[in-house]
């Protein structure tokens, strides 16, 4: 992390295209980092970095879903405009904690 970059909120969750791993709010940026886990002895491993979106690149936040319910932003990337879904556990404080975020974000 940064200097000045405090941490919000992690989960383990699930992208729809990304695969398992954690989602990390910061006050700067969402982050995504893939992870590993090891049936044999019930061990996680943390993997890549596969997504570090600053706040002021996310275009738009909504959540969808009747059973599975994802907390879902757009981002603008270096190959443009991305969506993701991520599968987490209380999606309406997720949604409000990276809108908030956002609201108070400072480079």
């Amino acid at each position: 992390m940064e200097e000045g970059e405090k941490r919000i909120k992690q989960e383990d969750c699930s992208e729809d295209v990304l695969g398992s791993g954690i989602l990390t709010l910061t006050n700067k940026r969402l982050a995504f980092d893939k992870t590993r886990a090891r049936m044999m002895d019930f061990s996680k491993h943390m993997g890549d970095t596969i997504l570090n979106v600053t706040l002021d690149n996310v275009t738009k936040t909504w959540k969808e879903g009747l059973l599975m319910k994802k907390v879902c932003f757009n981002a603008k990337t270096d190959d443009g405009d991305k969506t993701y879904k991520f599968g987490v556990f209380n999606t309406k404080n997720w949604l409000k904690s990276i809108d908030d975020a956002i609201a108070n974000y400072e480079n």
